[in-house]
């Protein structure tokens, strides 16, 4: 009997010790609305543990039937969950350090992030707290220079920044804020002094290099970068920051959310000012940044979302020179620095005060409306309606041909208005389907007209295009951009030089069908689109008072994408992804010359078209993390624009419009992110890029006013490189919190194999490889009895080692035989421009 009792109770300690060990615990881990890979789960007391996956998911198998786990991850605060057997913890949140309180995306339908995919895509994410400390008092590109692929060239003036990904430009990579398109219609640009506040209420910017994962048929040849903002607090809370910069630069912000109410209100606000003197000699501005966030959520079903934004500004912008009057006058030399209004607003005499020889004058108000609807379990509707006014002008001194002072303004006016929507409809376990609408309408409005009269100045005397001279009687806007939206310039008998309008319309689908099962997922993607183009000429018209409209152009476009992926297991995933883009032209790429006439370029200008491969590994470990991306895209039939770096009013300035441009853009990019210790995050990226044009291509030159220059020219550009951007990129960067809440940063980037710009006639020149280090020093000071309360310190100082370099080269000149005539390597007759040296900034921000 003792014997079988001993043997029952050997069994039942058997059986305790299986259901012990079969204890599962299970859960997703967020921060800021996005999965949060890496992320360290540990069994409270022991050494048991595991890390999320790339997706935000973990399973851990406890020890014990009942205990406790700690999710953490470096920068956000630690949670501490109980567990009484096996357990599916569902979504868990990570709050930032810094972080006010949880935030909803609304829209998220139509906001395409990677994650929101089974099958990846090569993409980097910059959370909302690297985005606080970073940021500074710059730019969203200078954000994103730490990620493979990615420059920022600064070019002189607040907010003239350029951003190239993967070699392409800007106006050729995707920007999208909360789902919206937000590149220019007529030419793809992005102005970044029009979003200066955006990085004050982002929540996260995500760059999807390559395809990406946008389902619209947007300009996306480079890649897609994702701006999500605050919308919606949970709870109430706010924050006020004081930053203060390098040449007497200064900017006041301070945000308040009431949170979300019993009855499903809230509302949210933020408010700023800045000004500053600017790195660049004469290059001072000023300008506010205001968002408005109501939200409403009176059910589970529904939840609504008004947002406004705004970042009225003026800033003097940066004259181009060579290279050699760099080297004359130091790297802060601008060659629009001839203003000469005085302190009694005469023209000549002594200066009281230096109006700047160009200055950029904007005010862009943005609205959406956001609705999400969960229909059901399985399907939901995401739509976003849209719309903005763009008011301002490029203003710069003139005299008359009577010697009065003015100041005229090149006004670059519109009205846009848009939708997207999204419906989601989970088919299955392993099928789910999207399909959508974007719509959009633009409405570019451009002409010169006088901004202010100087001095005694009552009116000058202009030509017009069709009845000889004529005098102006009226200013308008000055230079504060809240008079350019609310004081606008709509006579045409007031207007100068050129008066025109363009009416661009689109009308999009998309869909997408998405398969996952087990460790296989793939995806098809397919977009359709009509783009009409109209031009209305007001100026140069046979009869005066009479104008004059182009012939409709209208292009179909669409877009193909398809990819797969296998998870190998919970640390290792593979995906191919290819897609084929049928891209129409821009606006401003279909005319011989969009300021003065309304006849199309002959032949007309044929649809772009972009074939990309792309193939990807990624390794999450609960110490590495580590992603290789390959990618091979063919860019052809491209209408390019560029000129020969003089400005534009010059005399000597040539632009050039070559047709039939191919471009072929090849790579590999390694990402690794390690956490040696758990205070410790040591990452870095290296970025192979190999970026040719091929073939041959047909090119056409124009004066400044738009006259062609000669007759056209075929170019054999094959093998030659594409400028503007590195083609070799790396760095690294750290974080180590040395004591609680106490820390300290560093990133190094390191540039090399790339090549000027200008014209496709000859081969462009390479430039010298340069790097820099930034560096950072944080502190959080925990306030309150419950301590929700913070006061938060940090110094950024960027190129620690006044590093001298070239950023930028627009000219194709040849070495000079004679070295005094060259600087390493480039000959100083070339326009260039060179980086900024050592710069800072200090903040102080009071979160509440």
């Amino acid at each position: 009997m003792k014997k079988i009792t001993q043997i029952l109770c050997f069994v039942a300690l058997c059986i305790t010790t299986t259901v012990m060990a079969q204890t599962t615990l299970k859960g997703v881990v967020v921060a800021d609305g996005l999965p949060l890979p890496g992320a360290n789960i540990v069994e409270k007391g022991t050494s048991n543990g595991s890390s999320t996956d790339f997706d935000g998911n973990f399973t851990l198998q406890a020890t014990v039937k009942s205990g406790t786990i700690v999710i953490s991850y470096v920068g956000f605060t630690s949670i501490t969950l109980n567990f009484d057997g096996s357990k599916d913890f569902g979504t868990l949140t990570l709050e930032a350090d810094n972080a006010l309180d949880e935030i909803v995306i609304v829209g998220s339908g139509v906001i395409d992030l990677a994650e929101d995919r089974k099958t990846p895509v090569a993409v980097s994410t910059i959370r909302r707290g690297e985005i606080q400390e970073k940021a500074g008092n710059w730019d969203l590109p200078e954000v994103l220079k730490s990620t493979p692929s990615v420059q920022n060239i600064k070019s002189g003036g607040f907010g003239d920044g350029q951003m190239f990904l993967r070699g392409f430009d800007q106006t050729n990579t995707a920007f999208l804020l909360n789902g919206q398109p937000i590149n220019g219609m007529e030419d793809g640009k992005m102005y970044w002094s029009n979003w200066s506040g955006v990085l004050d209420v982002a929540n996260a910017i995500q760059v999807q290099r390559g395809l990406g994962s946008s389902k619209l048929a947007i300009s996306s040849v480079g890649g897609t970068v994702n701006i999500v903002t605050k919308t919606i607090d949970n709870k109430r809370g706010g924050f006020f920051q004081q930053m203060i910069a390098n040449d007497d630069y200064t900017k006041t912000s301070a945000y308040y959310s009431t949170g979300k109410n019993e009855k499903g209100w809230s509302f949210s606000a933020m408010l700023g000012h800045w000004q500053g003197d600017g790195y660049v000699n004469y290059t001072h501005g000023q300008g506010q940044t205001y968002f408005l966030s109501v939200g409403y959520q009176p059910n589970e079903s529904h939840t609504f979302n008004f947002l406004l934004t705004g970042a009225p500004q003026w800033h003097a912008a940066a004259g181009s020179g060579t290279i050699k009057d760099f080297l004359e006058n130091g790297r802060k030399y601008n060659s629009w620095n001839q203003g000469n209004v005085n302190s009694s607003n005469t023209l000549d005499g002594p200066r009281g005060k230096r109006y700047p020889g160009g200055r950029n004058i904007y005010h862009k108000p943005v609205a959406n409306l956001s609705w999400d609807w969960n229909i059901n379990e399985k399907s939901s509707l995401s739509s976003v309606l849209y719309g903005s006014i763009g008011r301002g002008a490029f203003a710069s001194e003139r005299i008359d041909s009577d010697g009065n002072g003015y100041v005229r303004g090149s006004y670059n006016n519109h009205n846009w208005f848009g939708l997207v929507s999204n419906y989601n409809n989970e088919l299955s376990e392993t099928l789910n389907l999207n399909v959508g609408a974007d719509i959009r309408t633009y409405n570019g409005i451009h002409f010169r007209g006088v901004n202010e009269f100087v001095g005694s100045t009552t009116s000058v005397e202009v030509t017009s295009g069709y009845s000889g001279t004529y005098r102006i009687t009226d200013s308008f806007g000055g230079i504060n951009p809240w008079n350019m939206v609310f004081n606008p310039n709509t006579d045409h008998d007031q207007r100068m030089d050129r008066d025109y309008e363009e009416v661009i319309t689109y009308y999009g689908m998309f869909g997408q069908l998405e398969y996952s099962k087990n460790k296989v997922s793939a995806f098809f993607q397919g977009a359709l689109s009509n783009q009409d183009h109209q031009r209305e000429e007001f100026f140069f018209t046979e009869e005066e008072g009479v104008s004059e409209k182009s012939k409709k152009v209208s292009n179909i476009g669409y877009n193909l994408k398809a990819g797969a992926a296998y998870a190998i297991n919970d640390s290792h995933k593979v995906f191919v992804n290819a897609g084929f883009y049928s891209r129409q032209p821009f606006h401003d790429d279909l005319f011989v010359n969009t300021r003065n006439s309304n006849d199309l370029i002959n032949p007309e200008v044929e649809n772009q078209t972009i074939t990309g491969f792309e193939a990807g590994y990624q390794f999450a470990g609960s110490k590495v993390s580590a992603n290789i991306n390959l990618y091979h895209t063919i860019w052809d039939k491209r209408t390019l624009l560029s000129d020969n770096g003089e400005e534009q009013e010059s005399p000597d300035y040539e632009g050039y419009q070559t047709q039939g441009v191919k471009q072929v853009h090849q790579g590999i990019e390694l990402e690794v992110f390690t956490r040696p210790f758990e205070n410790l995050k040591v990452n870095g990226y290296v970025a192979l890029g190999q970026w040719e044009f091929a073939d041959k291509a047909t090119q056409r030159t124009f004066d400044g006013d738009g006259n062609e220059i000669g007759s056209s020219t075929e170019l054999d550009i094959d093998g030659f490189k594409v400028g503007g951007a590195a083609q070799v990129t790396a760095g690294a960067n750290f974080i180590y919190e040395f004591l609680p809440r106490f820390s300290v940063d560093g990133t190094w980037n390191w540039y090399n194999d790339f090549y000027s710009t200008g014209s496709l006639a000859v081969d462009p020149i390479a430039l010298p490889s340069y790097d820099t280090v930034d560096a950072g020093l944080s502190y959080k000071m925990l306030l309150g009895k419950d301590k929700s309360k913070s006061l938060q310190f940090r110094v950024n100082v960027n190129n620690v080692f006044d590093e001298v370099y070239l950023e930028s080269v627009s000219g194709n000149t040849p070495m000079s035989a004679n070295p005094e005539e060259n600087y390493k390597g480039v000959n100083t007759s070339n326009n260039g421009r060179f980086g900024y040296g050592r710069t800072w900034n200090v903040s102080l921000r009071y979160n509440f």
